[in-house]
């Protein structure tokens, strides 16, 4: 079934990792696509991919930290397709930081990227749903980490915290306006970020992702299309009412003690 058939969605950080998986499964349903990201190759490659297989694509450079970024490229996509009935908000910064060694920069950074993006995309988009007086739906990628974390993610959990707090006060605000706003908290999940994050701060090397799926009841990582297959349920019809809630994807059983 074509879940997006003609509707046009944004996913902030599209370009790599469970952002592009939402892209590519999000074409795939039917929908017009527009991906924000910082790098243009990979950008303008994924655009390239998904026009080569038929769909409306647009690559719109955005750095999520900065305001007025944003704005503009909500601005950009307004412009090329009209209207943007779907946000998906993807882009995140997975840093190391423990309370005791977190700079105000580092922290900063996390607010920045992981909770005052999405804050003034959902603004920005909240409102043309609004001035159109049309429905909508959001998804934001925040994380099991969330509910507490390592130690090692202090700035990391303070700022999706506080995504998972600002999805619920969304969702509960833009309720009778039919905009229905829902959260993913992703467990840990196997993205070219990741690889990146395991190399650069945990000291992996190229059998780290076998080791990791040995470690996991499932016996491998999150995936990032499987992902963006349940996201394109939220944000489609299927997913009927439902907004203001915050959902587990993973598999380990958050409170379940052994």
């Amino acid at each position: 079934m074509s879940l997006l058939q003609d509707k046009v969605v944004l996913v902030s950080g599209g370009t790599q990792g469970v952002g592009a998986a939402v892209a590519r499964a999000a074409a795939g349903a039917g929908a017009a696509v527009a991906v924000t990201g910082r790098r243009p190759e990979p950008g303008n490659a994924l655009v390239d991919e998904l026009r080569g297989a038929g769909a409306r694509a647009l690559y719109v450079p955005c750095d999520v930290a900065d305001v007025a970024a944003v704005r503009a490229a909500v601005g950009t996509v307004l412009a090329e397709y009209g209207r943007v009935d779907s946000l998906v908000n993807a882009a995140g910064l997975t840093s190391r930081g423990t309370l005791l060694d977190t700079t105000p920069e580092l922290f900063d950074d996390h607010i920045a990227i992981n909770l005052r993006g999405p804050f003034f995309l959902m603004q920005a988009v909240v409102a043309d749903l609004l001035a159109r007086k049309a429905p909508g739906t959001i998804v934001n990628i925040i994380s099991t980490s969330e509910l507490g974390g390592q130690p090692y993610l202090a700035p990391y959990v303070a700022a999706k915290a506080g995504l998972a707090g600002l999805t619920r006060n969304v969702a509960h605000a833009h309720r009778w306006d039919r905009i229905r706003i829902n959260g993913l908290d992703i467990g840990w999940t196997d993205t070219e970020g990741e690889d990146a994050t395991q190399r650069a701060f945990h000291g992996a090397d190229d059998g780290w992702r076998e080791r990791a799926g040995k470690s996991l009841p499932m016996g491998k990582l999150g995936q990032a299309d499987e992902i963006a297959e349940f996201v394109v349920f939220l944000l489609s019809d299927r997913s009927g009412v439902v907004t203001g809630s915050i959902l587990d994807w993973d598999q380990n059983v958050l409170g379940g003690l052994d």
